[in-house]
């Protein structure tokens, strides 16, 4: 158990940039730990109105500011990759705040396990504090690859930030258990599951959030959610397929895939799959981005318990507020059906916090609309 946070065993999680990481912090959060992505708590830091934005302003001038006063992060990337010491001071104004947060996220979270996901890690002095550090690996041109690929880097900026770290061996040497991520969803997923199992064999896991039964009038079908692993991906793609009429075909893999970045909540009507829902958590802010009913499934049915396992998943993971992105067609019969959960419409930009408005404008699918709900009062990362 962690002597900085008792009760708690701490894995700390690192490996270069491409590595895949998050891939793995998220499997981990679908095994039941709790999961802090430093790294984001760190963009969240120089967001307009964070704890470190004036500061950064103020080292780097007001022209890394977007018209719209946001800090441009491909733009100040530019600059601290290519000068160690202006990175030197950009981590000097940020780190202290992400510490901050870190702890006190990790103190008040209730899962017995709990992984800190940081690219420095171990240059920070982090990962001393860990149980355990897992390393994410891959060879150095899939690094690439993926850079140039899934970021639109060109290879010269991609290679220049992977210069900018230090060297992928120091991390692996220095690892207690080491992640290939080089293969297939599933060979990683096997690696993950093998690593956490090695944990929990002597300690309880966290209890899965399942929405119990909810009660159901005289004749009417019950009600009961869970949340989707990857064992049930054939199923999401079938139902996914079946909710759509075959709009939306999804392979096995396909689904597989996506449990990398996000969790499915699945709703059971009567008997059989009837909902789903799928959604992230990034920045303390749930995002349901897709969401399939069945045409013989009333929405007022099933929304309320689907939505309320979703927000006691998020509450889980210390969400500060949930966003929920339904078609414009159904828009606002969702909104009836989830006036009494507490939802309610709103347009992006009138969101009250700068890091929500920021996560409704990344995540909102085109063509739909936004409900949204504040899980708690206080904020992790405020403007001092």
């Amino acid at each position: 158990m962690s002597k900085r946070w008792p009760g708690k065993y701490v894995i700390g999680l690192t490996g270069n940039i491409a590595t895949g990481k998050s891939v793995v912090r998220k499997m981990l959060e679908h095994l039941g730990a709790f999961s802090i992505d430093a790294d984001a708590l760190a963009h969240q830091t120089i967001a307009k109105g964070g704890p470190a934005y004036a500061a950064v302003v103020k080292l780097f001038g007001e022209w890394i500011l977007t018209p719209e006063g946001e800090v441009n992060r491909a733009r100040l990337g530019r600059i601290v990759f290519s000068d160690p010491e202006a990175l030197a001071r950009l981590e000097a104004a940020i780190h202290p705040f992400v510490k901050q947060a870190t702890d006190l996220l990790i103190k008040r979270a209730k899962a017995p396990v709990a992984v800190i996901e940081a690219i420095k890690l171990m240059e920070s002095g982090t990962a001393q504090d860990c149980d355990a550090l897992w390393v994410v690996h891959v060879p150095e041109a899939v690094q690439e690859g993926r850079l140039v690929e899934k970021r639109k880097m060109s290879a010269a900026e991609a290679r220049q930030r992977m210069a900018a770290q230090p060297p992928q061996a120091e991390k692996v040497k220095a690892a207690a258990f080491i992640i290939d991520n080089s293969g297939s969803f599933e060979d990683t997923w096997d690696q993950v599951q093998a690593g956490f199992n090695k944990i929990t064999a002597a300690q309880a896991p966290a209890p899965e959030p399942v929405q119990p039964a909810a009660p159901a009038p005289s004749g009417a079908k019950t009600v009961k959610v869970r949340r989707g692993k990857p064992s049930d991906a054939a199923a999401i793609a079938d139902f996914i397929k079946l909710a759509t009429a075959g709009q939306r075909a999804l392979s096995r893999g396909d689904v597989i895939a996506a449990f990398g970045d996000k969790a499915y909540m699945v709703a059971d009507y009567g008997g059989q799959l009837g909902a789903l829902a799928g959604f992230k958590v990034e920045n303390l802010v749930a995002r349901v981005d897709e969401i399939y009913l069945l045409g013989s499934v009333p929405l007022e049915a099933v929304a309320a318990p689907l939505f309320e396992a979703v927000e006691e998943a998020s509450r889980q993971l210390q969400c500060e507020a949930a966003l929920v992105f339904f078609p414009l067609s159904t828009a606002q019969a969702a909104a009836a059906a989830l006036a009494g959960s507490g939802y309610a419409p709103i347009a992006p930009e009138k969101l009250g916090v700068d890091a929500w408005r920021e996560a409704a404008k990344e995540s909102m699918p085109a063509g739909t609309g936004l409900l949204w709900k504040k899980l708690r009062e206080d904020r992790v990362l405020r403007p001092v």
